[in-house]
């Protein structure tokens, strides 16, 4: 069977799919003064090549339909790479396995391109099924590395229990983010890893690690929150000891269900500046903010300052997705003094937003900390209404 209108039909895609890509973004009004929003997602399963979808061979696909289709993009790692920017992406297909692929951009903001193939990840000898969110670190050691999540089924579930799973963290390392090694998977006294990110400098000659331990692959358990450890090396990552819990889950906060770092700290004269995600329950489900925290420079598992509250939160249509009202970032590039911070919004796309280094440490060093009880929150919130009443012009009328 044939179809005379094919290459017309491929011709109206193509085109499509460049006046996407060549879309320039939109800075929107800025809210609160800590970063600036973009009109559109910088990626979304509509960026993937098209070749990467359709098979373009007539005879096989006279309908030309999607043969692989992509469901979403999102959570990516992010870095600098000659002079560009470039995200590792989650890239989700329909038969919900993801796979990472690198999508390019000269400004990190609008017209990102995916390279040619998907990343091949090699596997351990006990293969996963699925692995996703990776942290890019380019480690001073020479080497960039890759941590992720790499899912198994969970050999212990009961006969029909076909959801329960095991995550653990996947390590691999590149030069040139195409051909990767795979190392052994991250060794912990905890059952499960995942948002486990590698510092980018060794600590005490030995590298160190962000984890987030769990007693299950949903429920965080007994697991406290953020954690740190060091390992001798990365070929065979162990950390023997307890993971110390730098920043604790709590009660009635933006993190009280769960809590894990999203992208590697960014050196500054005033300490290592973090970027999290917290999660909370409501009535309509899990909630997942972004939040900011600082830590001493000489002791990179203290933190020294915390804002309350969350940083970023999902709004408008990055409330709806597969996994609705979410933000959850894994990337962020530091750009001179710019800082650009990619999230995905509800498992379905990635956004970006653009701040400064300067108004980051602005942020965490001078907004006040969750002081954890309404009542005290009332007298936090007085103080304020009180001093901008005292100040010329302070009151609104």
């Amino acid at each position: 069977m044939t179809n005379s209108d094919f290459p017309l039909q491929r011709e109206r895609l193509v085109a499509a799919h460049e006046r996407l890509l060549g879309r320039r973004n939109e800075a929107l009004a800025e809210s609160n003064g800590w970063f600036q929003r973009f009109r559109y997602p910088v990626l979304t399963a509509e960026h993937t090549p098209l070749y990467w979808r359709y098979d373009f061979d007539p005879d096989a696909n006279p309908f030309l339909m999607e043969r692989l289709g992509i469901n979403g993009v999102f959570n990516v790692g992010a870095m600098e790479w000659n002079g560009n920017v470039v995200l590792m992406a989650r890239v989700e297909g329909v038969d919900r396995k993801s796979f990472f692929a690198v999508a390019e951009s000269a400004n990190g903001i609008d017209g990102f391109r995916f390279w040619d193939y998907p990343v091949v990840m090699p596997e351990t000898d006990d293969p996963e099924t699925n692995v996703y969110d990776m942290r890019l670190v380019a480690h001073e050691d020479g080497w960039i590395y890759g941590l992720f999540c790499a899912e198994r089924k969970d050999p212990a579930a009961a006969p029909g229990d076909l959801s329960s799973a095991v995550a653990q963290c996947g390590i691999a390392r590149t030069h040139d983010l195409k051909k990767w090694e795979r190392l052994d998977d991250l060794r912990t006294r905890s059952a499960q890893q995942r948002n486990v990110v590698l510092h980018p400098e060794f600590v005490n000659g030995k590298y160190a690690l962000y984890t987030r331990p769990q007693d299950s692959f949903i429920e965080a358990g007994r697991g406290g929150g953020i954690g740190w450890g060091l390992a001798a090396n990365m070929e065979h990552a162990v950390i023997e000891e307890d993971e110390t819990i730098m920043d604790r889950r709590e009660y009635h906060t933006i993190n009280e269900v769960k809590n894990g770092l999203g992208p590697a700290p960014i050196k500054t004269p005033k300490g290592w500046l973090h970027l999290a995600h917290g999660v909370r329950n409501t009535a309509a489900g899990l909630r997942y903010v972004l939040y900011c925290f600082l830590c001493d420079l000489a002791a990179p598992q203290k933190v020294i300052a915390k804002p309350g509250g969350y940083f970023l939160g999902p709004q408008g249509e990055e409330r709806v997705g597969d996994v609705s009202n979410v933000t959850f970032s894994n990337g962020w590039v530091r750009r001179g003094d710019d800082a650009l911070i990619y999230y995905g919004a509800s498992d379905t796309r990635t956004n970006v937003v653009q701040t400064t280094v300067e108004r980051l440490l602005d942020y965490v060093l001078n907004t006040p900390p969750d002081p954890l009880r309404s009542a005290a929150c009332v007298r936090q919130r007085i103080a304020l209404i009180e001093k901008n009443l005292r100040l010329p012009g302070g009151g609104e009328s």
